[in-house]
């Protein structure tokens, strides 16, 4: 009886009631969105495209500890991180762990969605049980090729120097990363991000400058895209009307980082700055060190940078030496301390714990296909 006074509301809550004019279709995702990548905000595209208004739930540190296993960034990281996608409405802290349909009620949700993967609580239950027995969930296909405890994986593997310098190469190679015997669940396994310009197109806005926009450049690496990134990509374009962002390929990464970066390929950076709010347009392999021809061809009227920034070899110079030349170079308060070294120095810390998270996660996964088939 219960369950049906609750279904009742929910189909009432989609009809309008503003003379019979048709409401907006609210969508709910929830999810842990620890170490914001681009599949996430794949998922979050995908979800907006289901409806009009994308509201997303995000769980508490306690909450994927209990369930999941501790997180690599905070809860204040990972609600900024979010905050940040171009397809998010709203943000709702502390979302519980298993989708209950009275948060479906309360937030006037007509649909909530996820990707073709299991989540599963602590007991081994499927976390979107109750949305599923009302006909509320949607499924869209998860994103391949990236998942968080791919890339934890990732970074556990850099004590084991999974990068090496190549000799000539245009990029780092990445070395074979170990799949043990014992991983089966499809869910959890080693990147194979293959890059199509379909991809990157999905996530581009296509949107030109106009010509009277003031047109403002920053570059990066920005490997691991975090809250830090976010802060800096916000201030870069409130210094203008058009932000362009440069995405430096892996070689360049490479040869100021170190062995063990970038972490994540080019490709995958780029859909992660792309799906940023505050990024207008990317510059794909940008140049390390900016030259005048190119920032005159770009027409940039200013180059930002952080106060958190690289230190770069002595015999590299000032990559931004140009434009600090041509008066143009604005340096703005970066607003955070966090890095994506101070992110891998937190695995570091913790491998174990990580170790066994993501054992512990691939194993319930298994359990849970296994029961199903």
């Amino acid at each position: 009886m219960e369950e049906d006074a609750k279904n009742k509301k929910l189909e009432s809550n989609r009809e309008g009631g503003d003379g019979g004019k048709k409401k907006p279709v609210r969508i709910w995702v929830d999810g842990c969105f620890d170490i914001m990548h681009y599949g996430h905000a794949n998922a979050l595209r995908q979800a907006k495209n289901c409806g009009d208004y994308l509201i997303v739930g995000v769980h508490s540190d306690e909450e994927i500890k209990k369930n999941k296993g501790p997180t690599v960034m905070n809860s204040a990281e990972r609600y900024a991180a979010v905050r940040a996608c171009k397809w998010v409405d709203e943000v709702v802290e502390d979302a519980p762990y298993v989708t209950q349909l009275e948060m479906v009620i309360k937030y006037d949700v007509d649909y909530v969605v996820h990707g073709d993967d299991t989540t599963l609580a602590a007991d081994g239950t499927d976390c979107y049980a109750q949305v599923k027995a009302a006909g509320k969930f949607k499924e869209v296909p998860r994103t391949t090729g990236v998942s968080t405890t791919d890339i934890v994986r990732r970074m556990l593997e850099c004590t084991k120097e999974h990068h090496e310098k190549g000799s000539g190469e245009s990029s780092p190679m990445l070395m074979p990363m170990r799949e043990g015997h014992d991983r089966h669940s499809p869910y959890t396994g080693v990147s194979k991000f293959i890059a199509t310009g379909a991809k990157i197109r999905l996530f581009s806005d296509g949107r030109e400058p106009k010509p009277t926009d003031k047109i403002v450049y920053i570059d990066g690496g920005w490997d691991l895209f975090h809250e830090g990134h976010v802060n800096i990509l916000k201030k870069a374009k409130a210094l203008g009307d058009f932000l362009i962002v440069g995405v430096l390929e892996d070689a360049a990464v490479n040869s100021y980082k170190g062995v063990n970066f970038p972490l994540m390929n080019v490709y995958e950076r780029v859909l992660s700055v792309l799906s940023c709010r505050y990024c207008d347009e990317v510059v794909i392999g940008a140049p390390l060190k900016l030259e005048k021809d190119f920032i005159q061809g770009m027409r940039i009227q200013i180059v930002a940078g952080g106060t958190v920034s690289c230190i770069y070899p002595d015999d590299m110079g000032d990559p931004h030496a140009v434009p600090k030349e041509m008066g143009i170079y604005q340096e703005i308060e970066s607003g955070s301390n966090l890095t994506t070294t101070v992110i891998l120095e937190r695995i570091r810390e913790n491998r174990e714990l990580y170790v066994s998270r993501n054992k512990a996660k691939e194993k319930k996964e298994i359990e849970f296909i296994h029961k199903a088939t």
